[in-house]
């Protein structure tokens, strides 16, 4: 029997449909088909695999004096890989700046444990969602779009906590991207209508600073 012309319309709108969302869900973490995933060459784990201890340096440590990321990711903690999730701790002094960044594969949600944080993201119209979060207080930043924490509390620590929907949430700073790589300094200048000395001072500013 003949397929309607409606009938095949649907069809190869759901065969271009198809086509499109496949690359766009391998941007997450593949679902696996075991319980969990081992490293190469390992056929065998106990519970010890399962724990990550790195985490005890934090319990009663002094207060930051400079920006501090301890990462919980497939790479530090190999039994995530495979789980869709991993956990950052940032410890920042106050008036410290977690500069502009993405995570290209996670959504990230936040929770302030102590102190006092100003966070924002930009969405793909370029407008900007800010906040200031108070301890207690969870924010999301949406997979992919980028997005910064400020301490604004000039004497007042801060400690949040971000859990990731990806085991591999990857990382794009906006800074080291732009000014650590290898796009020609004409570049730059012309993107950002500005001279090449302007861009050289900006390139050396950059060098060493933290990121996460």
């Amino acid at each position: 029997m003949a397929l309607r012309p409606s009938t095949n319309l649907f069809l190869t709108l759901i065969l271009n449909l198809l086509a499109i969302f496949p690359p766009m869900a391998m941007a997450s973490d593949a679902d696996i088909l075991t319980d969990f995933n081992l490293p190469p060459n390992v056929s065998n784990v106990d519970a010890t695999f399962f724990t990550y201890t790195a985490a005890r340096s934090l319990v009663g440590a002094q207060p930051p004096t400079a920006l501090n990321f301890l990462f919980a990711d497939k790479t530090s903690f190999p039994a995530l890989d495979g789980q869709g999730v991993s956990l950052a701790v940032l410890r920042m002094p106050g008036g410290a700046v977690n500069p502009p960044h993405s995570h290209p594969r996670a959504t990230e949600l936040l929770l302030l444990i102590s102190g006092y944080l100003e966070v924002g993201f930009i969405d793909s119209t370029n407008k900007l969602f800010n906040q200031t979060l108070n301890a207690g207080d969870m924010y999301v930043f949406p997979k992919g779009l980028v997005h910064y924490q400020f301490n604004y509390a000039p004497d007042v620590p801060a400690i949040s906590v971000s859990a990731f929907g990806s085991a591999n949430p990857g990382l794009v700073s906006i800074p080291s991207n732009l000014f650590q790589t290898d796009i020609e300094d004409r570049i730059l200048a012309w993107s950002f209508k500005t001279d090449i000395p302007t861009i050289q001072r900006i390139k050396a500013s950059v060098q060493g600073s933290p990121q996460a």
